[in-house]
């Protein structure tokens, strides 16, 4: 019995291909013969990345009649012409390279590759990328930044502490964070000289003062100017760094601004802070079009396990493979976080941690937060609401055994009708 498929007509009549480099760019144009029924033309021209000449390229598609132009995400040279064009009014699809690889055995050029593009292009051969709106892709670009800059402040702060122990400063072994008022005072008053232990011991405040003598053998060591300038360097460095990342939130508060509503659903999932709303919003949008189900926004987040598969036979390990490196981490971070709470899923994850290890069970619960977020942006009215730690335990072994039963006829082309309880 044939089945009705999703796939559309099979033939774009009028599109464009861009083989892209940073200097040049070669378009590939391919639409309808006026003259020939059935026959196509084809035009293939070399154009320079500058933007004006970017402009007379979106002048000749527009002439063309052009519908759609297909590129390859080659670094980060795609974005001005991808930019452009979009701005013009075409449909611009970024594609992965992967899955347009040229055929073996054939010369490659740069034009052969654009031809080749366009013809696979034209077939609906391709799937596009997910590339946000302006709004998201500004917000994206705030919180990379963010992420980079608060690296680079750990790596500094670790440099630190690896300059504190070449001086054999013990500080770090004392106080659980050196950075807090107490080790800053301390550290200042290294570099301007001091070097008596119990001088710098009686720096400390608070809690702090409790570990006095702790502290004085802790500052026992060979502390000298070169160590102090180079500390001095490093912690204006690290005051920088925290400067602009205060510089950066206060932006970032402002494009955040309309998706004020959509940040509040968010922060209400388990693990999840402002924060991390901001990231998973400027990584997927607000826009769950894009997604048809949670199962899809769940693979292209690679939170889901591939499928390989040869003569009936599952192949590989079923791993997730590698997604957004931004998005996995904000997600293990909530999924660690929640974890460590007593709801839903903080049991689901130390039910799977239990069995199968932390990094299934942050995989797990990743996926889980992705669903939920989905839920929460595909229907505005939608409020995030916890099922509890006892969930697992109101679900009977016989209820379970029911569900797995129907999945097997399911499975076997049965239709299953439960029957309501009298």
């Amino acid at each position: 019995m044939l089945e009705e498929t999703q796939d559309r007509e099979e033939l774009i009549a009028r599109v464009a291909a861009l083989d892209i480099g940073k200097a040049e760019l070669v378009c590939c144009v391919r639409v309808p013969s006026m003259d020939t029924p059935g026959k196509r033309l084809q035009e293939v021209r070399t154009y320079q990345t500058m933007t004006r000449s970017l402009l007379v390229l979106a002048d000749r598609l527009g002439e063309l009649g052009v519908t759609r132009v297909v590129m390859e995400a080659t670094s980060d040279y795609w974005k001005s012409p991808f930019y452009l064009l979009e701005a013009h009014g075409f449909e611009v699809w970024l594609v992965n390279a992967r899955d347009v690889k040229h055929l073996p055995g054939r010369p490659k050029t740069d034009r052969l590759d654009a031809v080749w593009l366009c013809k696979v292009a034209e077939r609906q051969m391709l799937r596009p990328s997910f590339v946000p709106p302006p709004p998201i892709r500004r917000l994206r670009d705030l919180t990379r930044y963010r992420a980079d800059l608060v690296a680079a402040r750990t790596a500094e702060k670790n440099r630190v502490e690896k300059l504190l122990e070449d001086a054999q400063i013990k500080l770090s072994v004392v106080a659980a964070d050196i950075f807090g008022v107490s080790g800053r005072d301390m550290m200042a008053a290294l570099i301007a000289g001091e070097r008596d232990p119990k001088v710098l011991a009686q720096l400390a405040r608070t809690r702090l003062r409790a570990k006095l003598s702790l502290l004085e053998e802790a500052f026992y060591g060979r502390f000298s100017d070169h160590h102090g300038f180079l500390l001095a360097t490093m912690l204006g460095r690290i005051d920088q760094a925290s400067a602009d990342i205060a510089v950066l939130e206060a932006k970032l508060e402002e494009e955040i601004a309309p998706f004020a509503q959509a940040v509040e659903r968010l922060d209400e999932i388990t693990g999840v802070g402002r924060t991390a709303a901001h990231v998973i919003i400027a990584e997927i949008g607000v826009d769950m079009g894009r997604f048809p189900t949670p199962a899809h926004l769940a693979s292209w987040a690679r939170f889901a396990p591939s499928v390989k598969e040869s003569a009936g036979k599952r192949k590989g390990k079923a791993t997730t493979g590698h997604g957004n490196p931004y998005l996995a981490r904000v997600l293990g971070e909530a999924a660690v976080a929640a974890g460590k709470t007593n709801t839903f899923l903080g049991e689901r994850y130390r039910r799977i941690a239990r069995r199968r290890g932390t990094k299934k069970a942050i995989v797990a619960v990743g996926r889980s937060i992705l669903v939920i977020v989905w839920h929460l942006l595909a229907d505005p009215d939608a409020r995030f609401h916890d099922l509890g730690p006892g969930f697992y335990d109101t679900r009977s072994n016989a209820d379970r055994r029911k569900r797995n039963h129907i999945r097997q006829l399911e499975a076997l082309g049965y239709k299953v009708t439960l029957q309501p309880a009298a």
